[in-house]
């Protein structure tokens, strides 16, 4: 995903002279191309992430479209106060993009995980929450990002991630979900770096007799109503899928949206990580297995879940 924006806000910088990069000291020479396409418009605020996002919230005041970039905690946690009063308080366009969001960082202690960043940016006002599903819809992203006026939090995995889509999806919307694949029985409803894991569960499933529909729900802030709507009216669960705590992330936007919404929540199954830190040393795919977080762990506790019913 990484190397898509960097690719992606290259291009963007070349036809839009508003665009500007800061950095936390970080992808120096994974902005090489936008550094030499436009020096005057690449900042490497180093490690002071508080000033750099102040910074990037003036830019924005003065008509540039500033991005702010490094590892998700400390573009996030470490940020918050200038995010919520420079940035967004003041609704101005500074988009903060964050890499190795989740568990992209396992192998780095809980000092580089970042499982409560939704819950962080998704509670304050006028930020929308963008979290793409492969390195396709990061551009997708960041062109959409581009036409709208509204403080942003793009939430990256970090590399390697499949690639879902064969190209950059024509009908990414911010605040629309998109349906991978089909199903009848269940809808498995997929955010962020997830969709890979997402995808093996509903062929698990397939394999059981359960037809999964798949859907990258891209945007957590604004959720696509539309989608819910429908969705609880039609399948007989509904599973939501991140790399994040189930405090205050995706799952419990759902579930704050089903209960004001007289959806049944009775039909939701949440995954996500616990309430707790993991201390467990090793990288991303065994963190996930140790957190129940792969395709077929998923798949298990959907079927389980149906057999009860």
């Amino acid at each position: 995903m990484r190397n898509a924006f960097a690719d992606e806000i290259t291009k963007l910088g070349q036809s839009d002279p508003r665009v500007v990069v800061l950095s936390g000291d970080i992808g120096n020479k994974l902005f090489d191309k936008f550094k030499d396409a436009q020096d005057d418009r690449f900042y490497n605020c180093g490690v002071a992430e508080q000033n750099m996002t102040g910074v990037a919230a003036g830019l924005a005041m003065n008509g540039f479209r500033p991005f702010t970039y490094t590892i998700t905690p400390f573009v996030t946690t470490r940020c918050l106060e200038q995010i919520r009063t420079d940035a967004a308080y003041h609704q101005v366009p500074a988009t903060v993009v964050s890499v190795g969001a989740g568990l992209a960082y396992a192998g780095l202690g809980p000092t580089h995980h970042a499982c409560e960043d939704i819950s962080f940016l998704r509670s304050i006002p006028n930020m929308n929450v963008i979290c793409p599903g492969d390195a396709w819809e990061v551009r997708a992203a960041l062109r959409a990002i581009l036409q709208q006026d509204n403080p942003t939090y793009l939430r990256m995995g970090k590399k390697n991630e499949p690639k879902i889509h064969d190209d950059v999806p024509s009908n990414f919307v911010i605040g629309k979900a998109l349906v991978i694949s089909g199903g009848k029985d269940v809808t498995l409803l997929s955010t962020g770096n997830m969709l890979p894991e997402a995808i093996e569960a509903a062929e698990q499933l397939a394999q059981q007799g359960v037809s999964a529909e798949v859907v990258s729900f891209h945007t957590v802030k604004p959720l696509d109503a539309d989608y819910l709507t429908n969705a609880f009216n039609s399948f007989q669960k509904i599973v939501t899928i991140e790399e994040h705590s189930l405090i205050g992330g995706f799952g419990s936007a759902v579930a704050e949206w089903a209960v004001d919404n007289g959806a049944d929540a009775r039909k939701m199954i949440r995954v996500g990580t616990p309430d707790a830190f993991f201390k467990k040393s090793g990288e991303q795919e065994y963190a996930r297995e140790q957190l129940g977080l792969t395709g077929h762990q998923i798949a298990g506790r959907v079927k389980a879940a149906l057999d009860r019913a």
